[in-house]
């Protein structure tokens, strides 16, 4: 313990100092974990001893366990059941060929067929922990292609308990003692046709506990309001599942899953997700840290051309595999790219099985390090191939929006641009009440789909003049300027004030800045995207907390007036380039009308609700400064 101390401290000091300055640099968190890892161990020899970093990496690996049982948290049976067909097809389909191909290409460099199955069965699995992360940095896990690779992850974690049965069959001689290292203790002594029914039992097992135990549990426990006691239980339900799906040699990031899905319904998953959160993080940076120092660098410099040979070749096969796979399987254009590059790596439960089958005897030692650095170099390699993916969507939307344009049949007095989750509302209520528009968008999938579902638009970038006069600019009444890039709905903005300086223009607004950057574009009238939700949601709150209907709706309606009338003043007061923190004029400017505020909002019902409506304009709020806070509600 002693000795371990001091490597963690290691760990923790470089975690703290690298990963932040990598994830500044755009290069993401993952990868800053590894290459902290190379830094403090083959580089600067500071991990530790073997034994000390492999202590290091198993407790780290319950990073990836409460990971998996997180995400199984988000996920009800009902779920996972409308994932069926991903889950059985798309990744069946992905593990079969990345197999077939992988042992192919080990038989023909002179392996065993047993050698070559085992090293084709262990490479085509992908590793969850780097690649959920990354999905959930980059936001990507609710696109086509996240959703995709998840099911696909998710299949392969299943996939080890095959794979763990499968293994000893592949063992050309016995050796003494082999099990204990690789597989658990339980499974030993029992005879081939106990194996299922114990698998299943403790399947079974983790699901009742799931559903009979732990609200029980989780109800006793709070009933004492000791706060820590609550992480503990959160603990004990992971690391308990987790050593009992260890005991009949399954995998214990199934177990803590499939714990997730059961408990997703329950009234205590937020606070489950809540105390786990933080022990997930903590432990998965280790993890990645632990797989770049213990990375063999001697071997690589011993045989660098097969060792990168393998390294690419693997990533090749499986690109492949992934790539036909999302070809059959119906991914189209950036989703496609996504799902083959992001699951083109070996996995982390490749370490496990490599031990086991060095136990088993099916590897030699030697064969068995090279193929831990092919693992270590493809895991690494990981983030480059999100680099790689987001460049070449890039270059997708780029030759999309090449393509020539829609031939626009006809001329409408309303223009909307931009038809993302703000313009589809504006479309939908304007042509529904009987008013024909013209839509555009530089999407061309999403008009497609808008025509799917009955509704007219051309494809066409609408900042370009000639796209704006070909939809009739310079006939049209009124343009809805509803893209989804600030940047472009201002050039959009600028061209059609050009082209018709008497055209009223209805801008979205992304932020306050956007807002002032609208106000000196001239805009007629301008919609913070989020802006009324918000004030909603806030009446509904003042209801709930005690107000009536009437009274809610009249703070809310203060408030918006206030509000709209205070953005004025304080774009007369911004500055371009400079950010509102480091503007002290704008700040002091700020402080004053949040007073005016607040006063306008007390004083309403400061003589009760029998009081009349009041308007308020730009006018008024130095009279509310003046009046300073009165006293009521």
């Amino acid at each position: 313990m002693e000795a371990l101390l001091p490597v963690a401290t290691l760990y923790l000091l470089t975690m703290v100092v690298a990963v932040p300055l990598s994830a500044r640099l755009g290069l993401g968190s993952v990868l800053g974990y590894l290459v902290s890892g190379i830094l403090i161990g083959p580089v600067l020899g500071l991990a530790g001893s073997e034994g000390e970093r492999a202590d290091l990496q198993h407790f780290a690996e319950f990073g990836v366990v409460m990971m998996l049982f997180l995400i199984g948290l988000e996920l009800d049976p009902r779920t996972l059941w409308q994932m069926r067909h991903k889950l059985l097809g798309l990744a069946g389909m992905q593990i079969l060929g990345t197999v077939a191909l992988l042992a192919l290409a080990a038989l023909a460099l002179g392996q065993s067929w047993q050698v070559a199955l085992a090293i084709g069965m262990i490479l085509s699995l992908s590793s969850t922990a780097i690649v959920l992360q990354t999905l959930s940095e980059k936001s990507l896990m609710q696109t086509a292609g996240g959703r995709s690779a998840f099911a696909v992850l998710l299949t392969q974690d299943i996939a080890v308990i095959p794979m763990i049965a499968v293994l000893p069959l592949l063992a050309t001689r016995a050796v003494p003692g082999a099990t204990e290292e690789g597989a658990a203790n339980l499974l030993n002594n029992l005879p081939g046709w106990a194996l299922a029914p114990v698998t299943l039992g403790a399947v079974a097992a983790v699901i009742a506990i799931g559903q009979y135990l732990v609200r029980p549990a989780f109800r006793y426990v709070n009933a004492s309001r000791i706060g820590e006691l609550d992480t503990a239980l959160a603990l004990l339900i992971v690391v308990g599942i987790a050593s009992l799906m260890e005991m009949v040699g399954l995998s214990p990031a199934l177990g803590t899953f499939l714990a997730g899905v059961v408990l997703a319904g329950s009234e205590f998953r937020h606070d489950l997700e809540g105390q786990i959160a933080p022990f997930k993080g903590l432990l998965l940076g280790l993890f990645f840290i632990t797989v770049g120092a213990g990375m063999n660098f001697d071997i690589l410099f011993d045989r660098p051309v097969v060792v990168l040979g393998a390294t690419v070749t693997l990533i090749a096969v499986k690109s492949l595999v992934l790539y036909a796979t999302a070809r059959t399987t119906g991914l189209g254009g950036r989703d496609r790219t996504l799902f083959t590059l992001s699951l083109a790596q070996a996995g982390e439960f490749a370490f496990v099985l490599i031990a086991f089958a060095v136990s088993l005897a099916i590897f030699p030692r030697p064969l068995a390090q090279t193929l831990l650095l092919v693992v270590a170099l493809s895991m690494l390699a990981t983030p480059l191939l999100f680099m790689l993916s987001d460049y070449i969507s890039r270059r997708i939307a780029e030759e999309r929006a090449s393509d020539p344009p829609d031939v626009i049949e006809e001329q409408q007095p309303i223009i909307i641009a931009g038809i993302g989750r703000f313009g589809q509302v504006v479309n939908r209520l304007v042509t529904m009440s009987g008013f024909p528009t013209i839509v555009l968008d530089h999407d061309l999938e999403v008009i497609q789909v808008m025509r799917r579902f009955g509704f007219k638009g051309y494809y066409g970038d609408p900042t370009r003049p000639e796209i704006l006069r070909a939809a009739g600019i310079d006939k049209a009444r009124i343009l809805v300027a509803a893209l989804d890039d600030p940047e472009a709905n201002l050039r959009l903005i600028h061209h059609a004030r050009e082209i018709r300086p008497d055209i009223v223009i209805i801008a979205r607004a992304y932020d306050r800045v956007n807002v002032f950057q609208l106000y000196g574009a001239k805009v007629d009238h301008i919609v913070r995207e989020t802006f009324d939700s918000s004030l909603r949601a806030g009446r509904y709150v003042l209801e709930r907390a005690g107000l009536s209907e009437y009274e809610a709706a009249e703070l809310e309606r203060i408030y918006y007036q206030m509000d709209r009338a205070g953005l004025r003043q304080l774009a007369e007061v911004w500055k371009p380039g400079v950010a509102l923190a480091s503007n002290a004029e704008y700040i002091e400017r700020s402080r004053e009308l949040n007073r005016q505020l607040e006063s306008a909002l007390v004083e309403r019902f400061s003589q009760g609700p029998s009081a009349g409506p009041i308007s308020v304009n730009e006018d008024d709020l130095p009279n509310y400064a003046a009046r300073g806070r009165p006293g009521g509600r």
